[in-house]
C-alpha cells in the first residue's frame, strides 16, 4: 500500500526536469510529502519509512525535481514565516 503511496505522491506533487540540474533537497521533499498527505488526507510516514520508500524512486542527486499541485503550494504556506 505505501508504495502506491509514495508512486501517487511523486505523480501529484513533483515534476521532473533531468536536464536542469535542479535537486529538491531532502527536507522539502519530505516537507512536500508530508503537505501532500495533508491535501489529499492521508495519513504521513514516518521520515525513515519515507525515505526507504524513495529509493529506486528517485535519481541520484541531482534528482531534477520541482515541486507542483496543492501540495505544493500547501508546503510554501506552511512554512513561510508569519508577519509579526
Amino acid at each position: 500500500m505505501a508504495d502506491k503511496q509514495f508512486d501517487q505522491f511523486l505523480m501529484e506533487a513533483t515534476t521532473s526536469d533531468d536536464g536542469s540540474g535542479f535537486t529538491l533537497g531532502p527536507d522539502p521533499l519530505y516537507g512536500l510529502y508530508t503537505s501532500w498527505c495533508h491535501v489529499t488526507g492521508t495519513v504521513p510516514d514516518p521520515e525513515e519509512a519515507f525515505w526507504e520508500g524513495m529509493q529506486g524512486r528517485l535519481n541520484p542527486e541531482p534528482n531534477g525535481l520541482r515541486m507542483k499541485g496543492p501540495a505544493a503550494a500547501d508546503y510554501i504556506l506552511a512554512s513561510y514565516p508569519a508577519s509579526v
